[in-house]
């Protein structure tokens, strides 16, 4: 089964080998990036669409600097690898703005060298960092997020504790005056029929309540079993 949420990443270039030779930088995993290739720039429309990273190569652009201004407004993690412009063959990253990380790229006579690749390799591991902290970040705000939820749940489920014994009183006088109504001689079925309705409802919502209490008692049980058992640990590790 193929896993959801794979992150997806976007490469543009005109070149089929420049595309090919990124994506063998990823290792086979099902877990791994899903690609998508834009072989014609101008039709690429980066602001709004859903992707994790985009990498683009400005050798094959008609406009280097509209490929980075392209990128820049996108406002998502992006590579972009220039032509070289080096003598010495050295990869040097020249520029980190925003979102986007620019490096030049060597290419040796032929193409064919390993060393002719080490663009592909740095695009890959900087691609795979990039992506790495983005789950990273996801995951965070997502904690976060159940975290604020968890807190809010927990203040409410406080609130209620501490208010059961009102709302016993009030149901149980509820359910008093309830019962003294099933007992009037001389009211009409109806409103005998309401009164038993009325003490029903009352019971039910004090067994909630009574619920409630249970579960308090439940949660102090294990909170203080957790506690003996870190501290055994505790004592036993210090041993």
């Amino acid at each position: 089964m193929m896993p959801l949420n794979r992150p997806a990443v976007l490469i543009l270039s005109k070149n089929p080998a420049f595309a090919r030779e990124l994506v063998a930088q990823w290792p086979a995993d099902p877990g791994g990036p899903e690609f998508t290739v834009f072989g014609e720039m101008q039709f690429c429309e980066l602001t709004g669409s859903h992707y994790d990273l985009v990498i683009g190569d400005a050798s094959s652009a008609e406009s280097p600097s509209a490929l980075r201004k392209l990128l820049l407004a996108a406002s998502k993690p992006a590579i972009l690898i220039t032509s070289p412009v080096q003598t010495d063959h050295k990869l040097a990253f020249t520029r980190t703005e925003g979102n986007l990380i620019e490096f030049h790229r060597d290419e040796l006579s032929g193409g064919l060298s390993s060393e002719s690749r080490r663009w592909a390799e740095v695009a890959g591991l900087l691609g795979r960092e990039i992506l790495r902290r983005s789950r990273a970040e996801d995951r965070q705000h997502s904690a976060e997020s159940a975290c604020a939820t968890a807190k809010a749940e927990a203040t409410l489920g406080r609130y209620m504790v501490e208010m059961r014994h009102n709302v016993n009183n009030a149901l149980t006088s509820i359910l008093g005056n309830a019962e003294l109504l099933t007992i009037e001689p001389g009211l009409p079925a109806n409103v005998l029929a309401q009164a038993d309705t009325i003490r029903n409802m009352a019971l039910r919502l004090h067994e909630v309540f009574q619920r409630f209490s249970s579960i308090e008692t439940e949660l102090f049980v294990v909170a203080r079993e957790s506690s003996k058992q870190a501290r055994t640990h505790g004592a036993a590790s210090g041993a």
